[in-house]
């Protein structure tokens, strides 16, 4: 009987558990006796260059690829389980690819981030979001309030960065934090606009009261 593959995608915010569970889910696939590779995207050399790292310091062997196609160049022909972390930053042949694996049989494993620090769907996630058979959303806690964050400020000389700044930018805690929707700050952004072009009102209609529903 063909072997049954998969697809599963851990995304969410910096500093949410992405990598943790990243290497957990491989090290699961290793006690069981599969044959694993890992890659890494080589933009992420923030603590090690062949390594995927924690930020608590939790380390596992991985190869640093620029491309899809460097996977598929390097991938064994017996591999069981292919894992894939800081996926956000792999081109658009990715999904694609991850989804012809799977058919195939093999089960992949990808972790990344799935919004930028503008809280816009990043590089190739929102198409691995939608074949995954499983998402793991991951969030953090909020370094200002407390409460959940889902999003992730960037901060240059300890200040939100702009709306018009460079989208990747590796860093870790020096120029990142964790902010739940009431802390991201984003200067410069563009307001937003309702269908059709126009702006939002100052005001709501009805004198500031929302319009009743009846049935």
């Amino acid at each position: 009987m063909k072997r049954l593959g998969s697809i599963t995608l851990i995304c969410g915010g910096m500093f949410a558990g992405k990598s943790e569970e990243l290497i957990r889910l491989i090290r699961r696939s290793m006690y069981a006796h599969k044959k694993v590779q890992v890659f890494k995207h080589s933009y992420d050399s923030r603590y090690a260059e062949g390594e995927i790292a924690t930020h608590e310091g939790v380390t596992l062997t991985a190869v640093p690829v620029t491309a899809t196609d460097d996977i598929r160049s390097l991938l064994r022909m017996d591999t069981e389980v292919l894992a894939i972390e800081e996926a956000q930053f792999f081109d658009s042949a990715l999904p694609r690819f991850c989804q012809e694996l799977a058919d195939k049989g093999m089960i992949v494993l990808i972790a990344g981030l799935d919004q930028d620090f503008r809280r816009e769907p990043f590089g190739p996630m929102p198409a691995l979001l939608t074949i995954a058979d499983e998402v793991v959303k991951l969030r953090a806690i909020c370094v200002r309030c407390g409460q959940t964050a889902s999003h992730t400020q960037r901060l240059v000389d300890g200040k939100p960065a702009s709306y018009n700044d460079p989208v990747v930018l590796v860093g870790a805690a020096e120029s990142y934090e964790a902010r739940c929707r009431n802390c991201h700050e984003l200067p410069d952004a563009p307001r937003k606009k309702q269908p059709g072009g126009r702006r939002s009102r100052s005001k709501p209609p009805n004198d500031g009261q929302p319009p009743l529903l009846t049935g």
